[in-house]
């Protein structure tokens, strides 16, 4: 023994010798590198993707609060990203999310503000994407990703003097056609990137080195609005074994030789190792590694200590090239390489991770969060209108806060409904703030519109306008009033839309005996239904919840009543108590049919009639008198069942995964008991399918649509599983397996059940595995017939059975999908402390026509489902607010209205009193005979009261002039699809309106163009400066 220990420590004490006898010295690492044109050339691009609320709150996020949930900070991650740059001019980082930016840069000072400007002029800090978050790809509509991207880029630009060209969508779970042609291409990014794609879809790219593409989102702008795109070859985070946060398992670069496990090259054989590896997937010599992930560098030294060394110890190797980049610089060497590049047309939806795990349950999850995000959006389209109506101020209440609450709400954790219920909570609590400033605009806009027709020396007082936002559930306080002979309710209807609206307006009221004048003082048509016992229950209930308080409503009918409001303004109208001798509101005839009058009943006064099944109160037959179509027609509910899966090998059913377990139909209890409601406006169907679920079918004299208000809620679980509720609307149409769904409510895209365009699919899930989310509608049709279905929020939706329309609607469900949100998706509503599922009550509207004719409903009526009217109400004293006050009101001139195919999607008046106006093109190439064509917009009628001196046309976020965007828009090479021979034959030349003559002022756009203008009138002291123009959103 005592020989064994002695032959031991000597054999240590030489091994100590021999180190002694080496240096360890200080060692400059070299990462001064560029491109080396016969290696491949790996780009370090640092980066951390930062979340704007997922598990925790935005707020909580970038503080580092609520920690127990999750050691995120982003506030120390830019503190600490900040400072390491700082220490070396070669190192990047590039930064997305403003929303967590702009939090960080308002608590600088600025010393470090100046510091910082450097590290953004210098490349060192880029900005990418630039939105102020990272948007969803689904659940939102264009018109929000618009405005929230228009934000971040004011903020970009408005500090820093920058403009974003490249896009980073990296964490979406799937991608838009719009996004790539309008928030990619038309925002003037030269590249988008992007990691989630179908599994099977990824494995195919890589075997055929397709990873890398061209993209072109849109049939009708074609290459004009194509983008370049690269999809990474694993996800967003860096190889295996290169992650160098803190507490990571990587293994360190370890280059000081007086320490055990020196390992330089081994490291350096491991990063030649996976270079080669990843370019064997790519084309040219340039490759990708994303050098970070979610919430990381909050100790930056960490990780760039050890970049630096990778790039100083593998350049000295020689084998590959090594360098600090930036997916700007990386997308100029691929352009360089003078490559053609695959083509891709379409979308990337639906996303799965593996065989049984599609990412289709998130179209629909947190349907009320939904609904409230998509309300709020037209709610602040309006209010920007009345805020540039009446005149921004620059101090008082702004409609800031409500578009900041909407930009954070695009979020792919937010609007998705895939965060935890305290976030969605925090959500809505911020969209609640901003809608009660917003709210203050409305009506203090409305008061000055309104304004008085007497003399100055009158001293009429300004009215006071309350809004009514818990409609929906039928609550409203000042339509609820009692009307005595001497008061009387004024309301306000404001049409955002730039053509004249003919609608039926209801509101809940507390009388039946009533008349209803307009603005000229006229009686006009109106209609009493009563209240249901559903709508009294559900006032109730959730007043309570949300209020804190019982509610006191008064409301037992509904008022309805013909509107007919111009363009961009109101109409103005009195409701009283009828007297004697007056007419009054008609009292709408009710009944319950039943086999002893006849089998079926019928409903419809106009031109749309419904006949209905009087034994099971089912629709039967849709027929329109004016162009003849007769279709046979069924709507009705059925639920899947979730998956009680624990794991992903037991995929559940959850937040993101759709996975369902058997179908059910939903059979009524007992026999269907169908109340019908008749009058001269409208006729109503009320059916109690169950007691958690309640329809009522409305047609109106005038339309030629039906509508479908559906209330589902709370759906039971006891039984222990979850359950997700959809609603099917059956045709006897031929429709191939064929199909068509919108791209964020502007493009429809061809969809073929069980079929992917870009690869042989293997669909393990037949149902969820064909579903697609849903923004504006879907429709069907076969050689005769169209029949279509608009949805009032986001939804998924498919067509499992030719002929058929399938929207889920509400979703309930008891397991976690294990996609990191670690929480069941079962929302509940509580009163002190009894808590129930979640109600939902939304609408779905049902046309059938003619081949070829069903766009111009979808197109038009879509609008109006997203804008509308906005309604505000008053209480007058006697009868004299129509001689009084300005009662019809329009801002664009009499004689004129926007087309029928193009919408005003923004009109903002900006803090330095510039104005920002965008203007959309509703229609599709080829999709309508009439309206899929150049169509011009005359600026001078839209703006008859102000002059007009200098509109300048800009990129979608206004950031930059279009012309100079175009100028340096890189013009990428595409290979041909196998069935084309030229480049030139695999598209239709794409169509754009012509350059703004700065004398007509007219205004051309071709289908599916938007554009967007800084319109520059000339106002008192108009300091007119061009190189004060450039910074369009001063602070």
């Amino acid at each position: 023994m005592e020989l064994k220990n002695i032959l031991f420590f000597s054999s240590i004490a030489t091994i100590f010798a021999g180190i002694c006898q080496v240096h360890s010295t200080y060692v400059p690492y070299n990462t001064t590198s560029g491109f080396a044109p016969d290696k491949i050339n790996v780009h370090l691009v640092p980066h951390s993707h930062d979340d704007v609320g997922w598990l925790k709150t935005v707020d909580q996020y970038y503080a580092g609060a609520n920690n127990s949930i999750r050691g995120a900070c982003v506030q120390n991650v830019l503190d600490s990203v900040i400072s390491a740059l700082l220490d070396d001019k070669n190192r990047r980082f590039i930064y997305v999310e403003m929303a967590f930016f702009q939090r960080w840069w308002r608590q600088q000072s600025d010393t470090l503000k100046a510091k910082v400007k450097h590290l953004v002029n210098s490349g060192q800090l880029e900005f990418i994407n630039g939105g102020m978050c990272m948007h969803d790809e689904a659940t939102p509509h264009y018109i929000d990703l618009i405005d929230q991207t228009t934000l971040g880029h004011r903020f970009i630009l408005d500090e820093f003097g920058k403009t974003p060209r490249v896009g980073w969508q990296i964490d979406p779970f799937g991608h838009s056609a719009v996004q790539a042609y309008l928030l990619g291409a038309e925002l003037g990014f030269d590249s988008l990137f992007f990691a989630r794609i179908d599994y099977q879809d990824r494995a195919k790219r890589r075997d055929d080195k397709t990873l890398e593409v061209v993209w072109r989102g849109s049939v009708s702008l074609g290459s004009s609005s194509q983008i370049f795109t690269g999809i990474f070859p694993i996800h967003y985070e860096p190889p295996d074994g290169f992650t160098f946060e803190i507490n990571d398992v990587s293994a360190p670069i370890q280059d000081d030789d007086l320490l055990f496990d020196y390992n330089v090259e081994q490291r350096v054989d491991d990063f030649v190792a996976a270079a080669v590896a990843q370019a064997n997937l790519t084309r040219t010599n340039h490759i990708m590694w994303t050098m970070g992930t979610d919430f990381r560098y909050q100790y930056a030294v960490s990780w760039f200590r050890q970049m630096d060394k990778f790039i100083h110890y593998v350049n000295l190797d020689g084998r590959v090239n090594a360098l600090y980049s930036t997916p700007s610089i990386y997308t100029d060497a691929k352009y360089a390489a003078n490559e053609k590049w695959p083509l891709k047309t379409g979308d990337f939806f639906p996303y799965a991770d593996r065989e049984n795990a599609y990412w289709t349950g998130y179209f629909t999850s947190r349907p009320a969060l939904k609904g409230y995000v998509r309300m709020l959006s037209g709610y602040y389209l309006a209010a920007r209108q009345l805020e540039f109506f009446a005149g921004r101020f620059g101090s008082g209440p702004s409609t800031d806060a409500l578009g900041d609450a909407l930009s954070i709400a695009q979020h792919h954790d937010a609007v998705s409904g895939t965060q935890r219920q305290h976030v969605a909570a925090d959500y809505a609590m911020r969209l609640s703030i901003g809608y009660k400033e917003a709210e203050k605009v409305v009506s203090s806009s409305l008061a000055a519109l309104t304004g008085s027709r007497l003399n100055s020396m009158h001293t009429d007082p300004v009215p006071q306008f309350q809004q009514c936002p818990l409609l929906n559930i039928s609550y409203c306080p000042p339509s609820e009033a009692n009307l005595s002979d001497a008061r009387s309710l004024v309301i306000i209807a404001y049409n955002p839309l730039g053509w004249k609206r003919e609608e039926v307006i209801r509101i809940p009221v507390s009388s039946d005996d009533l008349v209803v004048l307009d603005s000229n003082g006229r009686e006009i048509e109106s209609q009493i239904l009563p209240l249901s016992n559903v709508s009294l229950l559900t006032i109730n209930f959730h007043t309570k919840a949300y209020l804190g308080t019982s509610a006191s409503s008064l409301a037992r009918y509904w008022l309805a009543f013909s509107a007919s409001v111009p363009p961009l303004g109101f109409s103005t109208y009195a409701v009283s108590g009828a007297k004697m001798s007056e007419s009054r509101s008609f009292s709408s005839s009710v009944y319950t049919p039943d086999e002893g009058n006849g089998k079926t009943f019928e409903v419809g006064q106009g031109n749309l009639q419904l006949l209905y099944s009087a034994n099971e109160g089912k629709l039967t037959r849709y027929t329109n008198r004016r162009n003849s179509v007769t279709s046979l027609a069924e709507q009705s509910y059925s639920y899947y069942t979730g998956y009680n899966g624990t794991d992903r090998v037991f995929q559940a059913s959850g937040a993101y995964v759709f996975r369902p377990n058997n179908s059910f139909s939903i059979k009524p209890e007992g026999q269907v008991t169908s109340v019908v409601i008749r009058g001269p406006l409208l006729d109503e169907v009320h059916q109690q399918l169950n007691t958690w679920l309640y329809q009522v079918t409305r047609v109106y004299k005038g339309k030629e649509h039906a509508e479908i208000e559906f209330t589902i809620g709370p759906i039971p679980v006891d039984d222990g599983f979850g359950k997700e509720i959809i609603a099917q609307i059956s045709t006897g149409l031929n429709t191939n397996k064929t199909f068509y769904t919108d791209s964020n409510g502007r493009d429809f895209i061809k969809r073929i059940r069980d079929y992917r365009a870009d690869w042989d699919v293997e669909v393990h899930q037949p149902i969820a595995g064909n579903y697609y989310p849903i923004n504006l509608g879907i429709y069907l049709e076969d050689e005769t017939t169209e029949v279509s279905v608009l949805v009032d929020r986001a939804v998924g939706g498919s067509s499992l059975v030719d002929g058929q329309i399938e929207l889920m609607l509400h979703r309930r469900l008891l397991n976690d999908d294990s996609r990191g949100v670690g929480e069941a998706l079962n929302e509940e509503v509580c009163v002190l402390d009894s808590c129930k599922g979640l109600m939902v009550q939304g609408k779905y509207y049902l046309r059938i026509d003619p081949r070829g004719e069903g766009a111009k409903w979808r197109r038009k009526f879509g609008q109006e489902v997203y804008s509308p009217l906005l309604l505000a109400f008053s209480e007058e004293e006697g009868n004299n607010w129509m001689s009084s006050h300005i009662t019809t009101f329009s801002a664009i001139d009499h004689s004129y209205s926007l087309p029928d195919n193009i919408a005003l999607i923004t009109l903002q008046e900006l803090e330095n009193g510039r104005v920002l106006l965008r203007l959309a093109h509703l229609y599709e190439t080829g999709e309508d005979k009439d309206n899929s064509a150049v169509t011009s917009v005359e600026l001078k009628k839209l703006f008859p009261e102000k002059k007009v001196v200098k509109v300048r046309e800009m990129s979608l976020s206004g950031n930059q002039e279009r012309i100079e965007m175009e100028k340096k828009r890189l013009k990428w090479k595409v290979q041909p699809p196998p069935q084309f021979d030229q480049e030139e034959e695999a598209e239709i030349p794409s169509v754009r309106g012509g350059a703004v003559d700065p004398v007509e002022l007219v205004v051309q756009l071709a289908p599916m163009e938007i554009r967007t203008f800084i319109i520059h009138f000339s106002y008192d002291n108009d300091d007119d400066d061009d190189d004060d123009d450039l910074l369009l959103f001063a602070s």
